[in-house]
């Protein structure tokens, strides 16, 4: 008979792999946001003739960039929160296409994935 889902070890060991993630995730994003709020002040500190040249033509850019990160960041620890509810539901690893287990591989990879690489390949 097939498994219907992962033991409970089994969903203690993607648990401590995502809340691993979510950590490193979390200072990512901490950084992230601490640069955004950084780029705004120019004290005395910066006024150095390199810094003003890095500054110049690639402030506009960067602040961009760094925004698209940022909110990329935060949809990736939503997505790990999401992956942590599941866990706690027993329903972790269920692919919501197929209704089967996903590849653990897959999940080390991403663990927050909801659908097995047969469905993603699929919806392709």
């Amino acid at each position: 008979m097939a498994k219907t889902r992962y033991s409970d070890n089994e969903l203690k060991e993607f648990k401590d792999l995502i809340l691993r993630k979510l950590s490193e995730a979390q200072e990512d994003l901490d950084l992230l946001k601490g640069s955004l709020s950084h780029n705004d002040d120019h004290g005395t500190d910066d006024t150095g003739r390199t810094f003003n040249m890095m500054e110049d033509g690639s402030d506009t850019l960067s602040r961009e960039e760094v925004a698209q990160l940022a909110a990329r960041q935060e949809k990736f620890i939503s997505n790990l929160q999401n992956a942590l509810i599941r866990i706690e539901n027993k329903t972790y690893g269920i692919c919501r296409a197929t209704g089967k287990l996903i590849q653990k591989e897959r999940l080390r990879l991403v663990p927050h994935a909801t659908l097995s690489i047969e469905a993603k390949n699929a919806q392709s």
